[in-house]
């Protein structure tokens, strides 16, 4: 298990999908920065969102169709 966390680089907070390692999380990844770039958006794969406090407050969605909205629209 693991988190796919994406920060603005501009704003406070952030926001989390739990999810888990692999070949599916590289491509949602890949997928994800081909439509936002890699300009302002920060994608990262945590283990423990109490450890990343520079990321808080997290904003924790239940899929990936939520989270893909969220992104686009920071």
């Amino acid at each position: 298990m693991c988190y796919l966390v994406a920060k603005h680089i501009d704003d406070v907070g952030s926001i989390a999908l739990k999810t888990t390692h692999g070949e599916h999380l590289s491509k949602f990844k890949q997928k994800l920065l081909q439509e936002v770039g890699y300009d302002k958006i920060q994608l990262i794969t945590i283990s423990r969102p109490s450890a990343y406090g520079e990321y808080e407050p997290y904003k924790f969605v239940s899929d990936e169709n939520e989270f893909e909205k969220c992104v686009i629209s920071m």
